[in-house]
């Protein structure tokens, strides 16, 4: 037993192992870095990808964020070690914005990582744009309620974000918790907002949106 603890201890974190994303997206994302004209940022997964989706956050996006020159680099299925390749390749170079809105974690609950691993991932990805972008704003927010409120994630994503709720430093790191908006009086996430438990509807994009307007306009004028 000792020596199986012994091994779990010294094996690598994969969450912060940088591992090459999608290249179609990847290569689509750099052309737009390369064109600048970036204000805001915003970073993730599927669920920052689907402000692209008409079906979804496409008409929520047009209306409330184009117009503060935002820019939409999420990926779907991406984890903590697809972003930071992608900030390490190229997506964070010839533009400055004035915020980042980051959203990242939920692909790499358990089974694929620990809590611990999971937090030490968004750190590093955090410590990382914060080297890429020294006068850029962060806008940190905590992982989204996924799963029923028993689920195991959904343990996690209390954990993890009860911790990197600390890398808010409200100078640069400003930290921003929305998920108890998309959980009805039981704790449970009502089909109309996420219909699969894990992806916002039109109308989650809707309270999303809502959610960060005013923090966001608040660090762009700061």
């Amino acid at each position: 037993m000792a020596v199986f603890l012994a091994m779990q201890s010294t094996m690598a974190n994969s969450a912060i192992e940088p591992a090459e994303s999608n290249n179609a997206f990847h290569q689509r994302f750099l052309a737009r870095a390369e064109k600048g004209n970036i204000d805001v940022l915003f970073l993730g997964d599927s669920i920052t990808q689907y402000w692209g989706d008409p079906n979804r956050g496409l008409p929520v996006w047009e209306r409330e964020f184009a117009p503060l020159n935002a820019a939409n680099f999420g990926i779907n299925g991406n984890r903590l070690q697809h972003i930071l390749w992608r900030i390490q390749n190229g997506e964070t170079t010839g533009y400055t914005p004035k915020v980042i809105v980051l959203l990242v974690g939920t692909n790499n609950l358990v089974p694929r990582n620990t809590t611990a691993e999971v937090i030490e991932g968004i750190t590093v990805v955090v410590d990382q744009l914060k080297e890429k972008f020294p006068t850029t704003k962060i806008l940190l927010l905590g992982i989204f309620p996924r799963d029923t409120k028993e689920h195991r994630r959904r343990l996690q994503i209390r954990d993890v974000n009860k911790r990197i709720s600390e890398l808010g430093d409200n100078r640069q790191v400003f930290y921003l918790d929305i998920g108890d908006q998309f959980l009805d009086a039981d704790g449970e996430i009502p089909p109309e907002l996420m219909p699969d438990a894990v992806h916002p509807s039109l109308k989650g994009y809707e309270i999303f949106a809502a959610a960060i307007k005013g923090p966001l306009e608040k660090l762009l004028h700061q």
